[in-house]
């Protein structure tokens, strides 16, 4: 049993709720806490990555998908399910690139090794994946991605959160429902 017995906001965030693109990014990222995380379980680090998260999307600060694809490399390797993208997660021979990440191993394959369970990606997403895996949070704002290989990233990285968590995060659903359909007026 916990007894608090005093509080005090450092803040409140507030700032992040005068846009409908922010705040769904802010939900994004406490629904994918809320999903990765068990109750009570003490994660330090994804809270700090959280909180300056919080105050990058409140200060403007970079581009707030590019936040998000490294906030969900965090939580990932913070969970136990961080890619492996330095060598072949099948043989484990060294790889400087690949255009194949296998979904049950969670690395990149190399020419040698079969193709299964997984998906095709560029090599230049590969290569922007590898980066950003290593890249601390803090320096998210010095990376600009073209917007093909956002989306190929986005697309690996959701199968990889929907296939080992037990549920799938929406709100970035909703947010790109309402663009796209924003979009065909």
């Amino acid at each position: 049993m916990y007894t608090l017995n005093e509080g005090e906001i450092i803040d409140s965030f507030q700032s992040l709720l005068g846009d409908l693109e922010t705040i769904t990014y802010a939900s994004y990222f406490c629904e994918l806490i809320d999903i990765s995380m068990t109750e009570e379980e003490n994660a330090r680090e994804i809270f700090k990555d959280l909180v300056a998260a919080f105050y990058f999307m409140k200060n403007k600060v970079g581009d707030l998908e590019t936040l998000a694809r490294i906030f969900e490399l965090k939580v990932l390797k913070a969970t136990g399910y961080g890619l492996n993208l330095d060598r072949c997660c099948i043989c484990r021979n060294k790889i400087n690139s690949s255009n194949y990440m296998n979904l049950q191993y969670l690395g990149g394959v190399c020419e040698n090794c079969e193709n299964i369970n997984g998906m095709h990606i560029s090599n230049a997403a590969y290569n922007i994946l590898k980066y950003l895996n290593k890249l601390p949070l803090e320096k998210s704002y010095r990376v600009t991605i073209p917007k093909g290989i956002k989306g190929e990233i986005y697309k690996v990285l959701s199968a990889i959160i929907s296939q080992n968590y037990f549920k799938k995060p929406k709100s970035l659903e909703t947010l790109n429902f309402i663009k796209g359909s924003g979009e065909n007026e």
